[in-house]
């Protein structure tokens, strides 16, 4: 009876612990559940609070991009300003300057004052002409500007700069020597013999003179090697150039050579040394007038060969490449800086005596 009570004692005990231990093990289960939430809860702040900040990262490298692009364009934008002021300035200079040069000019003219030459009975050989004294000073600033081209297109051309930045630089360049002709027209209206003469060039330019101006077929020789590596259609397109133009050239010279020999014509028309016959002075300045009509036609010699250089850089600009253009124009404008500079050597050279 003992045996079997004592057994039913530890039997209730037994059943107790295996109760006691169920609700253990349910206490642990929910207290470990309960631990797993809180420690999502903790990390999920942090995952968001990771990916506000790599969001903010982003955003503020963004928005540094667009403020340095602003800023690189506001810097732009004044330097620009600041070129074009200083254009505008240099403009407005040599307006003043020539309008102070006419002034002066036209004082002189109305004094009677003679500059220039002198034969030797003192009579004046010529007057002061206001349009050569203003291309004078044009051609000038045309040269400075002309030099300050040149070491723009060096110092580009040696850098990686954009197709569009190098094309404006090269129609910049091309507009320059046009603005030339422009006011060679100008200026062969007021004196074509000045013009075709060369005077307003060094020596050693006027020595490749050709009806004011340089022969666009010996330039093409000089400037060819420097267009390397041209491909075969290129090759064949400025061969056709160059002799196009030649033929133009000669076509200018016959024309040319035939108003000498007309004027020589007009001239010997009456004998010469007959000043004693009748009607001699009506001849005199019959011929006169005739020989003055012929001579209209070099300003059109003049202004015909300018066109023929212009349509010849013209198709230049057509059959080259962009950097090829701008290393010709490079080459161009080397070459008129070493004749004046050979002009000043023999200009300076040590003269022996005789």
């Amino acid at each position: 009876m003992e045996i079997y009570e004592s057994k039913n004692h530890n039997g209730l005990w037994g059943d107790s612990l295996k109760a006691d231990s169920s609700q253990n093990t349910c206490l642990s289960t929910i207290v470990e559940a309960d631990d797993r939430k809180k420690n999502r809860s903790k990390d999920a702040p942090r995952d968001t609070v990771g990916t506000a900040r790599f969001y903010d990262q982003e955003a503020n490298k963004s928005s540094d991009k667009v403020l340095r692009r602003l800023a690189q364009n506001r810097e732009a934008a004044r330097k620009s300003r600041l070129r074009k002021k200083a254009y505008v300035q240099q403009l407005e200079s040599s307006r003043i300057k020539l309008a102070q040069v006419e002034q002066e000019l036209e004082t002189t003219k109305q004094q009677g004052l003679y500059v220039g030459r002198h034969m030797g009975d003192s009579s004046p050989f010529g007057t002061i002409n206001p349009g050569v004294a203003a291309f004078e000073m044009e051609y000038g600033h045309w040269v400075e500007e002309q030099n300050r081209q040149i070491c723009e297109l060096r110092a580009v051309l040696q850098t990686h700069v954009s197709e569009i930045e190098l094309r404006m630089l090269v129609e910049s360049g091309m507009n320059h020597y046009y603005d030339l002709f422009r006011i060679k027209a100008i200026a062969a209206k007021s004196d074509v013999f000045y013009l075709m003469s060369g005077l307003w060039r060094t020596a050693s330019e006027r020595f490749f003179l050709w009806i004011g101006g340089f022969r666009p077929s010996e330039l093409l020789k000089v400037l060819t090697p420097q267009f390397d590596p041209l491909t075969e259609q290129q090759v064949v397109a400025v061969c056709n150039l160059q002799q196009s133009s030649q033929q133009a050239e000669d076509a200018l010279s016959q024309g040319l050579d035939k108003l000498q020999q007309t004027l020589a014509e007009i001239l010997t028309r009456e004998p010469l040394g007959s000043s004693g016959t009748e009607n001699y002075m009506e001849n005199y300045m019959g011929q006169m007038a005739n020989a003055m009509g012929q001579l209209d036609a070099l300003i059109g010699f003049v202004n015909q060969a300018d066109h023929l250089r212009q349509q010849t850089m013209q198709q230049m600009y057509k059959i080259l490449t962009t950097r090829q253009v701008a290393r010709g124009l490079l080459a161009l404008g080397d070459y008129f800086q070493r004749l004046r500079a050979l002009s000043l050597l023999w200009e300076a050279r040590p003269c022996e005596p005789a």
